[in-house]
């Protein structure tokens, strides 16, 4: 069992890396040194600040004084899951530490990471006040279209053009990739990172499975209801309040496992998908109709 302890315990840094390496919204992190921690653990606050604007110049007084007010606003952390696994000693032994070294990646890249994705776009694509179009695309003109609109609407309202992110269906992103046309090309140019999203992990709204409901035993999350799919959004990520504040995967092995000769593997992730109210104009989101 020696090798299968070693090899155990090299799973546990790269964990996190299998994460940031397969999770789309990981590069959307928001920088943790703009919040500090709340009144009570769940909460983080965050700084607004609002100034007034310019005022006539007296050649006789000089400046009209003005105020500038920083506020902190209040949010509260709106994800948390976990899960816990138990891989019999034997088992492991008998597969080289296969079973648990296959449980710990497989369970992170096919179960965590596209929860935590559609987790994060429905969020934001039911933020109050987020621009939320709806039409179905079936060409590649009518996606360039519709993407030109966007920004458009985002040039509009003032957001910063540069860094803006887009994440698309791969249906649609073929769509326009089969144009090649420099109009189609120009459109594309605007947005400093195109990433491609499964439509299983792209919707409005969804429900997260809590685990112990009947009906609800595998965990997981579904596509809500009244939920659309989404055909792309767009997002200037200094808008979004994106913090994974705690991703703690655990490994116990058999011997301090008081309740069964079996590798212990424990996940949880403990974190805050959210916007800014001033800035929900950095997202847009576009879904079927």
């Amino acid at each position: 069992m020696a090798n299968a302890i070693t090899l155990a315990k090299k799973y546990v840094p790269l964990l996190d890396e299998v994460y940031k390496k397969a999770a789309l919204t990981s590069v959307l992190d928001s920088d943790p040194t703009l919040a500090r921690e709340g009144a009570n653990a769940n909460e983080i606050v965050i700084p607004k600040i609002d100034m007034d604007g310019l005022a006539d110049y007296d050649r006789n007084s000089g400046y009209v004084n003005g105020d500038v007010t920083l506020t902190w606003e209040t949010v509260k952390f709106n994800y948390e899951r976990g899960r816990m696994f138990n891989v019999d000693a034997m088992d492991n032994e008998e597969t080289a530490g296969l079973a648990f070294g296959k449980l710990a990646g497989e369970f992170i890249r096919t179960k965590v990471v596209p929860e935590v994705d559609a987790f994060r776009f429905a969020t934001y694509a039911s933020t109050p006040n987020v621009t939320v179009v709806s039409a179905d695309l079936a060409t590649g003109e009518e996606v360039i279209k519709a993407l030109r609109a966007a920004s458009t609407k985002m040039d509009e309202d003032e957001v910063p053009a540069e860094g803006r992110i887009l994440y698309i269906t791969p249906t649609l992103k073929g769509l326009v990739d089969d144009l090649d046309t420099n109009k189609s090309k120009e459109v594309m140019k605007k947005f400093s990172q195109i990433i491609e999203v499964p439509q299983s992990r792209f919707y409005s709204a969804i429900e997260l499975n809590d685990g112990k409901t009947v009906g609800e035993e595998k965990g997981g999350f579904k596509k809500a209801t009244a939920a659309k799919d989404l055909n792309f959004m767009i997002f200037e990520p200094s808008a979004l309040i994106q913090f994974p504040k705690h991703v703690m995967p655990k490994v116990i092995d058999p011997k301090a496992n008081q309740k069964s000769d079996g590798w212990l593997f424990g996940y949880r992730n403990y974190g805050i998908a959210d916007a800014y109210e001033n800035k929900t104009a950095g997202i847009y989101a576009h879904t079927k109709a």
